[in-house]
């Protein structure tokens, strides 16, 4: 090896070294690339197991948590990182678990009122018997994410990629073991039960350890102050999250209710496998990013960084979730069982969006740092509005191809949304170009091997 070789070598590795971000976010990388493993290494089993009516069940449940989920803490806890003062943050935790909480103990009031009625919103009378598990659902949500943003805060990336690791090993035991037994679905549900629980148990101990002495220093009267200071998030974002899991989990619940057959199972296994790369690097890079920006933005860098990240993500992800949608209609039947023949389909016309959402919702945190909530606001509510309006037209006119539409309607809101950040984030073009120009050669070698793939299995 020639010895100027060696020496660039030898540079790039001590840069990667040096590099917090990378540092970071390769460390959750790695806890999340083990999680992600192991849950698409045991799919082949589970789809075997259980049927794809009993995924349809699991598409409801996992829908209507999402929504609610997603708005459990009033977005309060996405606001953990970003005081200077810890006084400040720690009140921001506390508002969050205490929103977690109050909002599971009303949907548990509602569930005991009214099981027969909400179960019949769904069009899936089977979900009926499976309610109670939604209040539980919502608080280890809830909780999860709210001591997964202190966590961010304090850089605890090691807890953070250790839940990982009891939540995948956790869950996969769950969803085995009720599969072999044969108590389905009610083990799909448990598993995805379990995947939040076993993290929020698990970042609360050390949360309660090492941070004791801060929730001595908590008043009231400090928790109506950071309440006031930081209303803007419960009155924009919360909505704003509402509208956002609602075009994603709205149309699910409206093909179970409309569809013909189990296409909704087919959907969330879909679903489940392409969000596996989006788990592995976008999750990971958007803990990281939401870490780092505030600083970067006092230094008045947030828009070069943000389009470094984007370029990062095309170049690592975009080839990995093209090459996968161009052979899961071959694969799939191949991998998963002829039943599941549909799935890869779905997926082909699902890579799309997949894509867009992949660079673009790891650094849709700029448009809260750059206090543009209001048009994050309006971006998720014409999201709501383009894909469920898709879907209620498709249901009249194209009742036969309601998930090819819905893919559609994702990649269009998706590109919307990148069109945002890049508006607010102000994104120099020169910078964002210079950063995706790397990654075209990468789509091409991806494309290619897909497409030999695709001719040898044939």
């Amino acid at each position: 090896m020639p010895r100027s070789l060696i020496i660039k070598t030898r540079q790039h590795l001590s840069l990667v070294r040096n590099n917090k971000f990378i540092r970071n976010a390769g460390l959750l990388v790695g806890g999340t690339a083990f999680a992600q493993a192991l849950m698409i290494a045991i799919l082949p089993i589970l789809t075997r197991l259980y049927s794809p009516e009993d995924f349809t069940v699991l598409a409801i449940y996992v829908s209507v948590l999402g929504i609610f989920s997603s708005i459990a803490c009033m977005r309060l806890d996405i606001a953990i990182p970003i005081p200077d003062d810890d006084d400040e943050a720690t009140s921001l935790l506390v508002l969050s678990l205490i929103s977690a909480t109050s909002l599971a103990a009303i949907t548990l009031i509602l569930i005991c009122f009214w099981p027969n009625e909400l179960a019949a919103l769904s069009g899936q009378p089977k979900i009926e018997s499976y309610l109670w598990l939604l209040p539980l659902g919502i608080w280890f949500s809830g909780t999860y994410s709210a001591l997964q943003f202190w966590a961010t805060r304090k850089k605890k990336f090691i807890d953070i990629t250790k839940t990982r690791f009891s939540q995948a090993i956790s869950s996969s035991c769950v969803q085995l073991g009720f599969g072999w037994a044969g108590i389905t679905p009610l083990g799909l549900l448990l598993g995805q039960l379990i995947n939040s629980g076993a993290g929020a148990i698990g970042l609360a101990f050390k949360t309660i350890n090492e941070s004791a002495h801060l929730y001595s220093r908590i008043k009231p009267n400090h928790i109506l102050y950071t309440l006031r200071k930081y209303d803007h998030f419960p009155k924009y974002s919360t909505l704003e999250a509402l509208a956002n899991s609602g075009s994603i989990q709205l149309p699910i619940l409206i093909i179970a209710a409309i569809a013909a057959g189990p296409e909704a199972g087919f959907l969330v296994l879909a679903t489940r496998i392409m969000a596996a790369p989006m788990g592995l690097i976008g999750g990971a890079v958007a803990q990281v990013y939401i870490s780092q920006a505030p600083e970067e933005m006092r230094h008045e860098r947030l828009g070069s960084f943000t389009a470094s990240i984007i370029g990062g993500l095309f170049k690592s992800g975009a080839g990995p979730l093209i090459f996968a949608g161009i052979i899961a209609p071959t694969v799939f039947p191949l991998v998963f069982g002829a039943d599941w023949t549909r799935t890869g389909v779905i997926i082909s016309w699902m890579t799309p969006w997949f894509l867009m959402q992949f660079i673009s919702s790891p650094v849709s945190m700029i448009l809260h740092l750059t206090n543009n909530q209001k048009a994050a606001l309006l971006l998720q509510i014409t999201g709501l509005i383009i894909r469920v309006g898709s879907l209620l037209v498709a249901a009249l006119f194209f009742n036969s191809s309601l998930t090819e539409l819905y893919a559609l309607s994702g990649f269009i809101f998706y590109t919307a949304y990148m069109g945002a950040i890049i508006w607010f984030g102000k994104i120099q073009t020169k910078d964002l170009a210079k950063a995706l120009s790397s990654g075209w050669s990468y789509i091409l070698i991806w494309t290619l091997l897909a497409i030999a793939t695709n001719y040898a299995l044939k």
